[in-house]
């Protein structure tokens, strides 16, 4: 019989570079390697808002025992772009309405924080109501 092969996982890569390189990258460097958009957010520099919620999240960081979660960070900063220093945090971002929480994957690089918190609420297609279209009249409302 042929022997088994152990199942090896994927290692993520941004680009092309590894999680540890991500993460010991300098923000000049990390700029060189976002999309354009990101990419020119983070070159036109970070606010006084944007780099409160990095300290937050790196003190929720420091607070907790290895194979822990840190405590989550609301924001309202949707507009934020996710960066390598945030992997691990869990977020609690605005949607207008409550706040939705979230733990920061690698895969998540790049993309805003709004994006993983719905603003809306899906429609749920269902049995057309009472003033629907004409052809609803003949629907019984029992």
């Amino acid at each position: 019989m042929a022997e088994k092969k152990k199942k090896s996982f994927r290692k993520f890569s941004y680009r092309g570079l590894e999680l540890k390189t991500l993460i010991d990258l300098s923000v000049e460097n990390l700029v060189k390697i976002l999309p354009a958009r990101a990419r020119r957010k983070l070159s036109r520099g970070l606010q006084k808002n944007p780099i409160t919620l990095i300290r937050k999240l790196r003190k929720a960081k420091k607070k907790i025992n290895p194979n822990e979660k840190p405590e989550r960070i609301k924001t309202h900063l949707r507009n934020m772009i996710i960066v390598p220093e945030m992997i691990g945090s869990q977020i609690d971002v605005y949607n207008g309405k409550i706040f939705s929480n979230f733990e920061v994957k690698p895969e998540m690089i790049g993309h805003y924080l709004g994006e993983f918190s719905i603003t809306y609420k899906p429609v749920k297609h269902g049995r057309p109501g009472v003033g629907a279209s004409g052809s609803s009249r003949f629907v019984p409302l029992k």
